[in-house]
């Protein structure tokens, strides 16, 4: 695939994000997108946002779920870029006619103190962390009728669109990391309770594979930049008038409302 289709196909994406419209996936109409061509796509969408002055702020994993992987026929989890105008604080809201199809799902986050450079191990990706909070991010797929494959998924930067931290930060060694227990309610009733051991079976691991794959592009991660290890549970759908509300094990609480 040549570099005119892959900056075609990032401004297809861009668009589709951009507008909240729904487009075809991909791979019907380039059969030949394959999973390292569609982490180039990403990164052309991404470049289409740096210009426009967005700035990257984080990272995030996606399918950290082993059963999901396997489900997938895949054995690394997937990433995508996130940038400042994707973040929300605590208690914001977001505009569902700005999303084609949201839906939210907890998270453990992490804020480096240094730069991660991979290869490394969950122990040497952890010793890069300040610190750690609760998050919800919103995933949005740009596809119709909400079909794609995994590298659909990836080319549309990983459903990336909001994301809301949570006011609560703890250092690492402060805390049970592999075993958070999570509930995340919406509109006051529980919706879905998960550990965050569902994260790769610790979410140190997860921050280690995003620091593996970056390296294998020539890429770091880098002191002040956050990380979500991924989604503890089943994402569930949102629409106008809701309310999520996180509650994660010693990290507090973290809401969003949907105008």
């Amino acid at each position: 695939m040549d570099k005119d289709t892959i900056v075609k196909l990032a401004e297809i994406v861009d668009t589709a994000a951009m507008n909240a419209e729904p487009i075809e996936m991909l791979t019907a109409s380039y059969p030949e997108l394959d999973l390292e061509r569609a982490y180039d796509v990403q990164r052309a969408s991404m470049a289409r946002r740096f210009n426009r002055g967005e700035k990257l702020v984080a990272m995030k994993m996606g399918l950290t779920s082993r059963a999901k992987m396997e489900q997938m026929g895949v054995h690394n989890p997937i990433y995508g870029h996130l940038t400042d105008e994707m973040m929300r604080s605590n208690g914001d809201a977001i505009v569902r006619s700005e999303h084609c199809h949201p839906r939210v799902e907890p998270e453990v986050a992490f804020i480096l103190g240094k730069d991660l450079v991979g290869p490394v191990t969950s122990a040497e990706a952890l010793d890069a962390v300040e610190w750690v909070c609760g998050a919800l991010e919103v995933i949005d797929s740009r596809y119709k009728d909400f079909k794609f494959t995994l590298i659909d998924v990836v080319a549309d930067n990983a459903s990336s669109t909001r994301f809301f931290l949570g006011e609560t930060r703890k250092r690492p060694e402060d805390l049970d990391l592999g075993n958070l227990g999570m509930v995340m309610e919406l509109n006051g009733k529980v919706a879905e309770t998960g550990s965050s051991a569902a994260i790769l079976e610790h979410p140190a691991r997860s921050l280690a594979e995003l620091a593996n794959m970056l390296a294998e592009r020539g890429e770091k991660l880098v002191a002040g930049q956050i990380v979500l290890a991924g989604g503890a549970t089943k994402a569930i759908h949102v629409d106008t008038g809701d309310h999520v509300h996180l509650t994660v094990q010693d990290l507090g609480t973290v809401d969003l409302f949907v105008e």
